[in-house]
This record gives structure tokens, sequence and C-alpha cells, in this order.
């Protein structure tokens, strides 16, 4: 209900404001699990795709923003709840695994849930290669990715930036990948492989510069 309520509000407030042009909503599947997998550019990313897609989308957001003191702190962790986000400890010695088992949690339970293969956010606007957990996920819980290719959302808040401002933003959902394709495969083999495979059909939706190696955060900056 918290979701239905929320969605009402922020989905015309978003699209009145930003006007979004939004493209391939259709290869979202609308029923069962499956894995949006996204460049990164923003903090905003993980609002723009669930406000974008036609069903809701789960994404992990770390802890703190549930453990925050006084009114703003509960009216923090009230909102992620109602937008169906998923908590993490990000400092834990096993944060990575956690956060996949977090993942594979709730495709188990038939939800869509949202990853970005980079890791943290290209800082540079180039496309970083991915980590090999989205596929991971998809492989274990046997569900298609789809490729989500976000522009002008760096725009809107940048990396440093308290406040989002006014900026024009586009979603594109490419077409789903199956997991299908890769059984049969050894395992890092397969998961190499699709995790390429999702990196390359994004950097078609955005048209974004490859980097051509993981992304690496400066010492000092938010991830």
């Amino acid at each position: 209900m918290l979701y239905s309520l929320s969605r009402g509000v922020l989905v015309p407030l978003s699209r009145a404001l930003y006007r979004p042009t939004i493209v391939g909503a259709e290869n979202v599947p609308r029923h069962g699990a499956v894995i949006l997998a996204s460049n990164h550019r923003s903090f905003i990313d993980s609002f723009a795709i669930p406000l974008a897609s036609p069903r809701q989308v789960r994404f992990l957001a770390k802890e703190e923003y549930w453990t925050a003191p006084g009114l703003g702190g509960r009216l923090r962790k009230g909102f992620f709840d109602a937008v169906g986000m998923v908590p993490v400890n990000r400092l834990s010695a096993t944060a990575a695994q956690e956060s996949l088992d977090k993942g594979l949690e709730v495709l188990r339970a038939g939800d869509a849930f949202g990853i970005y293969p980079e890791g943290t956010r290209s800082r540079d606007g180039r496309l970083c290669r991915g980590h090999t957990g989205v596929a991971w996920l998809a492989l274990n819980a046997r569900v298609p990715v789809v490729p989500v290719g976000l522009i002008g959302t760096e725009k809107i808040q940048p990396v440093g930036a308290r406040f989002p401002t006014l900026a024009k933003v586009t979603v594109k959902f490419g077409e789903p990948i199956p997991f299908e394709r890769y059984e049969g495969m050894p395992a890092g083999k397969a998961r190499r492989q699709l995790t390429d495979d999702v990196m390359d059909a994004i950097a078609e939706l955005t048209g974004q510069e490859r980097a051509g190696g993981y992304n690496q955060v400066p010492t000092g900056q938010p991830t």
C-alpha cells in the first residue's frame, strides 16, 4: 500500500517536473523475477529507474538510511521502505556477498531487482567494466537481465551534490538477455560472458565511451 501511494504521488510529480523520455518499457516483464542492470551516474539513479519502470524495482541502499535519529531519520526510513529499498551493511567484511544474497532473496520472491554492474558511480562519464555479480544473480536465480541505459541523471544530482536540480533525463530499457543462453558453459566463463554482454547492451543504449577497466573511486570521495 505504501508503495502504491508513494508511486501515485511521485510518478506524476517527477514526470511533470522532468518530462523524462522513457524508451522500451515494454521490455520489462510485468510479472516474475527479473534483474534490471544499469549504468550508474548519480545517486538519483535508484529512483529514476523505478519511477520509469512499469513495475516496482527494488535496489540495495546503505543501512545508515534506516538508522538516522530524529524526525528526519524516521521520515527517510519510511520513504525508503515505501519505495521498496533493501538495507545492506556496506561496511561489513563480507558486504559484497551479503549484497548478492539479499538480491537473490528479492529475486526468489518473484520481484524485480536493480543492480549497477559498474559497482559505483562513474566520475568521468565513461562506462566501466562490469563486475560479475549481475551474472551470478541471473544464473543462480535463473532469471533474465534487462539492460537499462540512463542519460542525463548526472546533471540532476552530480556526485557530491546534496540536492537535485532540473535536467533532461532519458531512461532506456533494452531487450531482456536470457540466462539460458549461457547454460552449458563453465561457470566462470558464463558469468564473464553474460556480464560483458550486459555491459555491451548498456553501452549501445547510452552511447557512452568504454573505460576498458573497472571503476576506481578516488580516495576520499563518496561511492
